[in-house]
């Protein structure tokens, strides 16, 4: 089951839910690390974990692939199948995680309860260097640029996220993943993302140096995806009143 963390929600209150899934490749481990760093903050006593923890549920699927995983895969599960490209049908037979998961957001999103704002699928890239995250392209302008507030957000709370990396696309050939099926899915108010981060480092700015990425890299990455919610959240005016200002997360 994914793992819900929620406390002090009004009973009868529009739940808003940010769902985040990782590891559906198997060999992205680095992907595992961000996630934790995610949870960690999550259920810490940091102030902001709190008032997130106060106004909005969260929903974590840490590992989409566990067959594949135990096997040492790279990309496909046990049966072979690459399942980042199976959420349009997914089998309870050859995808039970996939399909596991897609039925509970399909519940959440036909309960008028339940608004799920967020969806964020955890990848790591082989080739390109920091964090940045893909999104989708929609006929609505105004929706594309709302999409594009979250990651402007990262950005500046997380040195190794790059915006200049991120990109917005509808590219047929992932018609079939997590991102753009939910992007399809949901209605206008839903943001669905895919975080990359590199498998090997990332570049500060300008020309310099590389920096390796560490396990602890990649958790503070998490952690200030985490973060970047009470961000996003107050420019909407959904948290309400002053909060002391907090370092960045270690």
């Amino acid at each position: 089951c994914p793992l819900s963390a929620a406390a002090n929600l009004r009973p009868g209150a529009e739940q808003k839910v940010v769902f985040i899934t990782a590891r559906v490749h198997p060999g992205e481990t680095p992907s595992s690390f961000v996630c934790q760093g995610i949870i960690d903050f999550l259920v810490s006593h940091h102030p902001i974990a709190k008032v997130l923890r106060d106004h909005l549920v969260f929903k974590i699927a840490p590992m989409l692939n566990p067959d594949g995983v135990y096997l040492g895969n790279y990309r496909c599960s046990l049966m072979g199948f690459d399942l980042n490209r199976h959420w349009a049908n997914p089998s309870p037979w050859a995808h039970p995680t996939l399909h596991g998961v897609k039925e509970l957001i399909i519940h959440m999103y036909n309960n008028p309860k339940i608004n799920l704002e967020f969806y964020i699928d955890i990848h790591a890239h082989s080739t390109m260097m920091n964090g940045f995250m893909y999104g989708n392209i929609f006929e609505d302008e105004e929706r594309f640029q709302r999409q594009a507030v979250f990651p402007k957000l990262l950005c500046q709370n997380a040195e190794d996220f790059s915006y200049s990396s991120t990109s917005f696309n509808r590219d047929a050939v992932k018609a079939g993943t997590g991102r753009r099926f939910l992007g399809g899915l949901l209605n206008d108010t839903s943001y669905c993302y895919t975080l990359e981060v590199s498998f090997y480092s990332y570049i500060l700015g300008g020309a310099a140096p590389a920096v390796p990425y560490t396990e602890e890299a990649y958790m503070k990455l998490g952690r200030n995806v985490a973060r970047t919610f009470l961000d996003y959240y107050r420019l909407n005016s959904l948290v309400e009143g002053p909060l002391a200002p907090t370092p960045k997360t270690r």
